[in-house]
């Protein structure tokens, strides 16, 4: 259970910080992705201080719990935004099942208030 919950919270901590580096360096392709959605390039780098922020909170123990519920508000932002222009959005749904996941397997805090049996 330790190395499946370290790893199933690594894969989606990765892209989410590949996501967030990709705002700051805002290549073409994201700009446009962004436009896609209606949001302003002004919005990149904020939106990316917030997805590197909740990231780290997330892998760091003491504060991955907030870390997981922040994240879950960001990946329902991202969800929307999905669904609003007709994109696909599971990608979105299943990253936060799978960083949630993690998160249940490697601590037993969280087991304990999820307790499936």
């Amino acid at each position: 259970m330790f190395w499946t919950g370290h790893i199933m919270s690594t894969l989606p901590a990765l892209l989410l910080i590949f996501s967030a580096v990709m705002k700051f360096m805002k290549p073409a392709a994201v700009v446009e992705g962004f436009t896609h959605f209606g949001l302003p390039e002004r919005l990149l780098f904020g939106l990316g201080v917030v997805e590197l922020v909740c990231t780290l909170l997330y892998l760091i123990p003491r504060t991955a719990v907030l870390g997981a519920i922040l994240l879950t508000g960001y990946l329902g932002g991202a969800t929307l935004a999905n669904l609003r222009v007709g994109e696909p959005y599971l990608m979105t749904v299943i990253l936060g099942i799978v960083l949630w996941g993690g998160l249940f397997l490697r601590d037993r805090r969280v087991r304990a208030l999820i307790p499936l049996r």
